[in-house]
């Protein structure tokens, strides 16, 4: 069994909630950022361990929050040793819109996953693009990069769409088992 961990920030938890199912999912651990843009010391070890790592964050503004900006760069010190190199990655965001410019900050998940020398997986999974598609629908948000999650901003984190829940689990399941196949 691979060791994933997941590593996000939250502002107002609705990207909390889609980081636990993810985790959930790919039977991964949670490391959280906090409100300043750090993580524990502990955690780089969790992370230098892990077979693969999952990237997730809400879309401020088309990218990624300041927060998870200041880890990403603290992260340059693993780079600097090729600590991440061929661990599998993948990443999820959300917003409260159904588009928000998510994609924007899902690229730029992936471009850290690139940089630190690892492998992406994509989501996998076709859209529910037919004109009797609903919100419950698996992987309704069409994404391919990785999971597209969208939460209303004036409602908590129990308003995310099921099928949205349904594709973080989904995707969590197969980046844990694209791991498994690269640790094999």
């Amino acid at each position: 069994m691979s060791k994933i961990v997941v590593v996000y920030f939250s502002g107002y938890g609705h990207t909390r909630r889609v980081a636990e199912i993810v985790a959930e999912g790919a039977g991964a651990s949670l490391i959280a950022i906090d409100a300043e843009g750090n993580v524990p010391d502990s955690a780089w070890d969790e992370l230098a361990a892990a077979d693969g790592i999952i990237f997730g964050a809400p879309t401020y503004m088309g990218n990624v929050p300041w927060q998870f900006k200041k880890f990403a760069d603290a992260s340059s010190k693993v780079w600097v040793g090729r600590g991440w190199q061929d661990k599998v990655f993948g990443g999820f965001v959300n917003s409260a819109s159904l588009n928000g410019d998510k994609q924007v900050a899902l690229i730029s998940l992936q471009t850290l996953a690139s940089q630190h020398g690892g492998i992406w997986v994509s989501l996998g999974l076709l859209p529910a693009n037919t004109l009797a598609a609903t919100r419950s629908d698996v992987n309704n948000l069409g994404g391919s990069v990785g999971l597209l999650v969208q939460s209303p901003s004036d409602a908590g984190a129990e308003a995310i769409p099921a099928g949205d829940i349904e594709t973080a689990r989904q995707y969590g399941a197969r980046v844990a088992a694209i791991a498994a196949r690269f640790k094999a």
